[in-house]
């Protein structure tokens, strides 16, 4: 169904192509994954199977590229639209309508689609994808996995045969990943749908695929199945890092697989010894009573919490939840009804742009919204400006974090995890104690992702208190020392990252569901311990 035939290609002004030589098949009724490094071409290959790579992104294509007997050279984009669904990484942004019904049948329409079939698919889309009780929803109303399914309703009610997701799971919580990757299985196994998703979050969609494909960051492209493919990745998640660490063959690529070989393991561990993690006796934030309201609807209802220096806090819950809100409540840029945010005994509201930025660093985010210069080294020297800081002292903080980043860059033109240090350095500039990120691994590989965790800790361990919104558990549990849950709006969960996340069905982490009823967090922790039990 689709074929790649010893295709490269090179964008406009590139050296180097960003995918060389690529030779795949994906048969029909499979779900492929697509995995490789941040920035290494993923996103690239997927566009070029509905012929947006090059026909929209301009540049040069060598080889052909053929889905459903047509060769993508010679046909547009528009040619593709009855048979590749293409969902890109924010669905609200490809909407282009009001309502959930009014967005599933726009695409029929283009089509001439006659009205009696048109109304069918509708009907068994919103069954299919369990949405029909939103029919008559607003779009922006919806949460993000509703949000999710919409747009692959809208493509699949088309008739799309095909259908190619890029990180669909990036900005959702785990409930609502979870029911996107079940409608997704159900599509493949019940009606032979092609699906091919890439993911930087692997641990939500390996177990269920046919095949992996791996993008490389010098172009090559490789596939196979699963289980060998993930013995031999440089990038992987927790629970094949955690076979590995454990010696077991063929890897598990899910969480029930590695528990029924994990009863040895756990023997052997015990119960982890967990480090008391000191932390300043400072208070540097303390919230009282936040209240955020758009309209009649309360977004964050009378929070309260506070942030000591050296603190690394997470903010989770399902999205809607209100954690944005919270973020943009304590920077004092953001609405806030009611309630008082002190940052070193001074109130975050009403203060100008630049004097908010000495109490609280905000990372939203799109963090490339910050962004407004040409190049890297105008970025930096702009953070300087406006911060009054010394010149160079954003370029070192960026230094810092990245070794080695050529200064003349177009900061568009950077990895996601470039960009995000880039503007990690221009927020750091002002010297604020308090960081809050929102988000800030959406994008990233795991590489990226260990990478900055360590950056976080070293800020901390600096003296700064941090918060970040995510719903990325093994992030959190990589960095985070306290842990805040919050639903409709209020914090419903405070306490030490361990005790809050380890035992929740939702939001603990791979090596916490494999290795329970003991506390263990992270494959960094595991392994710590077999070095100590096998050297000690």
């Amino acid at each position: 169904m689709i074929s790649f035939e010893n295709v490269s290609f090179t964008y406009d002004g590139a050296g180097d192509p960003v995918l060389r030589g690529v030779n795949l098949t994906v048969p029909e009724g499979e779900l492929v994954l697509v995995a490789g490094p941040t920035g290494s071409g993923k996103s690239t290959l997927l566009r070029a199977i509905n012929g947006l790579v090059p026909h929209f992104t301009g540049g040069t294509l060598a080889g052909r590229v053929v889905v459903s007997g047509m060769d993508t050279a010679h046909h547009q984009p528009r040619d593709f639209a009855a048979a590749v669904g293409y969902v890109g990484q924010d669905p609200l942004a490809g909407f282009v309508t009001d309502t959930v019904e009014e967005e599933l049948a726009y695409a029929m329409e283009q089509l001439a689609i006659a009205p009696q079939v048109m109304r069918k698919r509708v009907e068994e889309t919103l069954d299919l994808l369990g949405i029909a009780g939103i029919r008559d929803r607003a779009l922006r109303t919806l949460s993000g996995g509703q949000q999710q399914r919409v747009a692959i309703g809208s493509v699949l009610t088309a008739g799309a045969r095909i259908l190619v997701l890029d990180e669909p799971t990036s900005a959702l919580d785990p409930t609502s990943a979870e029911e996107v990757i079940a409608a997704m299985v159900r599509l493949v196994h019940d009606l032979g749908v092609t699906v091919i998703i890439a993911e930087h979050r692997m641990e939500r969609v390996v177990e269920y695929a046919d095949r992996v494909i791996l993008v490389g960051l010098d172009g090559d492209v490789s596939a196979g199945l699963p289980v060998p493919m993930m013995a031999v990745l440089p990038i992987a998640p927790a629970v094949v890092r955690l076979a590995r660490v454990a010696g077991w063959s063929p890897v598990p690529l899910s969480v029930r697989d590695a528990r029924r070989r994990a009863a040895p393991l756990r023997d052997r561990l015990g119960e982890p010894v967990v480090a008391r993690v000191m932390t300043d006796s400072r208070l540097l934030l303390v919230a009282e009573k936040v209240t955020v309201r758009y309209g009649t609807h309360t977004a964050v209802a009378m929070v309260e919490m506070s942030v000591r220096a050296g603190e690394v806090v997470a903010l989770m819950g399902r999205n809607g939840s209100g954690k944005s809100s919270l973020l943009w409540a304590l920077t004092g840029v953001g609405p806030r009804q009611a309630g008082s945010v002190l940052v070193n005994g001074v109130e975050t509201k009403g203060r100008k742009p630049d004097a908010a930025r000495e109490l609280i660093a905000m990372v939203p985010q799109s963090a490339s919204d910050l962004l407004y210069m040409d190049t890297v080294v105008a970025e930096c020297a702009a953070a300087d400006s406006e911060s009054d800081s010394a010149p160079g002292t954003c370029q070192r903080l960026l230094n810092s974090m990245v070794a080695g980043l050529d200064s003349q860059m177009h900061p568009r033109d950077l990895s996601e995890g470039q960009r995000l240090a880039l503007v990690l350095a221009v927020q750091l500039t002002a010297r604020a104690p308090v960081l809050l990120l929102d988000e800030p691994t959406r994008g990233l590989d795991y590489r990226a992702k260990a990478h900055l965790a360590t950056v976080l800790r070293g800020l901390a361990a600096a003296g700064r208190g941090i918060v970040i919104a995510t719903h990325d558990v093994e992030f959190v549990a990589e960095v985070a020392q306290r842990v805040l849950v919050m639903a409709t709006g209020e914090v419903v969960a405070d306490g030490p990252t361990a005790d809050v996340i380890a035992s929740s069905p939702a939001f603990a982490p791979q090596v916490a569901k494999v290795l329970a009823p003991a506390a263990w967090l992270t494959v960094d922790q595991v392994a710590r311990a077999l070095d100590v039990t096998t050297h000690g």
